[in-house]
């Protein structure tokens, strides 16, 4: 059986957004987790560069085995970003794991920590509680969210975006995909809290 994703320690892109990591030049800080069993706390040491010639994250780090041994980890993700069609960028990781001794290099929003490194769901073969469970609430919001980063990957994929000025049919096609995979977010939101209350 797949481990579950939603149990391990992860970075979310669009949570360093929201602390402030993506706005400068450069930044550092930390990000810290608490586990809801014990109430343990355990952090992370992070630096954000977003320059023209180098964009990554530095994140360091120690863990202690099972026989008391503790290791320091200190390594760099990259960070891609591609356009926003109404302008603007979106920030990635790039996998930086080799999986069988093969480099990943996936665009990622989330890496997860399942060894002694972050990385993709895909190279430590992650699945979901909500896809091991019966069809659920929470599958309402989480089932399209993943559709959307589907969305966005192809459409960063696509070779020929704009042809003459004007967006390609099929980049058109996948904007439209888009928007009605956000507005079922949106909705799905909505009941959720009618369900809520």
């Amino acid at each position: 059986m797949k481990t579950e994703a939603d149990s391990l320690k992860k970075i979310q892109i669009w949570k360093l957004k929201k602390l402030g990591f993506l706005k400068e030049y450069w930044a550092a800080g930390s990000l810290k987790w608490t586990y809801r069993s014990s109430g343990e706390e355990s952090s992370v040491g992070i630096n954000v560069m977003l320059s023209e010639s180098e964009r990554y994250l530095r994140i360091y780090y120690t863990q202690t085995d099972e026989d008391g041994n503790k290791k320091d980890f200190d390594y760099k993700i990259p960070i891609t970003s591609t356009p926003c069609y109404f302008g603007g960028y979106r920030y990635w990781f790039t996998c930086p794991w080799y999986a069988n001794k093969i480099y990943c290099g996936r665009r990622a929003g989330v890496l997860y920590k399942a060894g002694n490194y972050f990385a993709c769901r895909h190279c430590y073969n992650l699945s979901y509680a909500s896809k091991n469970q019966s069809r659920n609430k929470f599958s309402l919001i989480l089932d399209p969210l993943f559709k959307r980063d589907e969305i966005a990957e192809k459409k960063y994929n696509l070779r020929v975006k704009f042809w003459k000025g004007k967006p390609t049919k099929r980049y058109m096609k996948l904007e439209e995909k888009e928007w009605r995979v956000m507005r079922r977010i949106y909705l799905s939101g909505q009941l959720l809290n009618k369900l809520g209350s």
